[in-house]
């Protein structure tokens, strides 16, 4: 039992990661082959970055994702604090109602946003499918996980500085920022970490919302359709190198609060009789 367990796992992580390794590798090939190895360049990396189109979408991708992972960082900051001060049943609803873009299909959320976009377009003469769009979208579908990340930060966190803050003479706004705010951190930054990575990878919903502007994924789904470049293995690379530097990045923070938790957590001793 434990070799077929042991088996299955190996032939998951093979097509998970060997794919992913065989980009890496001949991305750094001499040659246009995706099949033969004809010795190690960087070329492919330079081309990359002489790429004007590429370069344009990769500002765009840059800006979108750290203007939607802000604002969503923010609203959904705000929106896990009402929510924690609901009663159960509306905290409930209002909770299954936020998971709900996350269990969505990305198709059904991008086509919706399109046609909301359009309609609002159409009507008043505002928010022209383009930045704006892809911003306001993005903001959208990451909004959900930022609330998820600073939850149970809220549900850990000592109410009681909060409320000494205030005894003290700070306002409602000033006790926030200095009492609830540092024993939320974590949570707040591990949200728009992951609101980051979400926006910077996203294709789907950006195809719909994006008008004329293009990020990353769009421009190498465009490029895909025609003769595959050398230059999409250097580009996926780097995406999937800076993806994984994010989540990695997450992740230790997480591990690393869990062991500062387990160390300054007193056990309970027994009592012999």
């Amino acid at each position: 039992m434990k070799a077929l367990s042991k088996i299955y796992i190996f032939i998951i992580f093979f097509f998970l990661y060997v794919p992913i390794a065989v980009l890496v590798f001949f991305s750094f090939n001499n040659s246009k082959s995706r099949s033969v190895w004809s010795g190690f360049t960087l070329k492919w990396y330079y081309r990359l970055f002489q790429n004007q189109q590429i370069l344009s979408a990769l500002s765009n991708t840059i800006i979108i994702a750290i203007v939607s992972s802000l604002l969503a960082t923010i609203i959904g900051t705000m929106a896990a604090v009402g929510i924690m001060n609901m009663n159960k049943l509306v905290k409930k609803t209002v909770m299954n109602i936020t998971n709900l873009p996350m269990v969505n299909p990305e198709i059904v959320t991008g086509v919706s946003l399109m046609l909301l976009f359009v309609f609002i377009y159409n009507k008043f003469g505002i928010l022209k499918p383009g930045m704006a769009t892809l911003i306001l979208a993005h903001t959208t579908f990451c909004l959900p996980y930022v609330i998820l990340s600073v939850m149970p930060k809220l549900r850990l966190m000592d109410v009681s500085l909060y409320e000494a803050a205030q005894d003290l003479g700070c306002a409602p706004a000033v006790a926030f920022g200095k009492a609830v705010i540092p024993q939320v951190m974590p949570g707040i930054l591990s949200g728009m970490m992951m609101a980051f990575t979400l926006s910077i990878d996203d294709f789907v919903i950006s195809y719909f919302t994006s008008g004329n502007t293009q990020t990353l994924p769009i421009v190498i789904y465009s490029m895909t359709r025609k003769i595959v470049s050398p230059e999409i293995n250097a580009l996926s690379t780097m995406l999937f190198v800076v993806v994984l530097s994010l989540l990695l990045i997450v992740n230790f923070k997480q591990i690393k609060e869990i062991s500062k938790r387990k160390a300054t957590t007193p056990t309970k001793g027994v009592n012999a009789n």
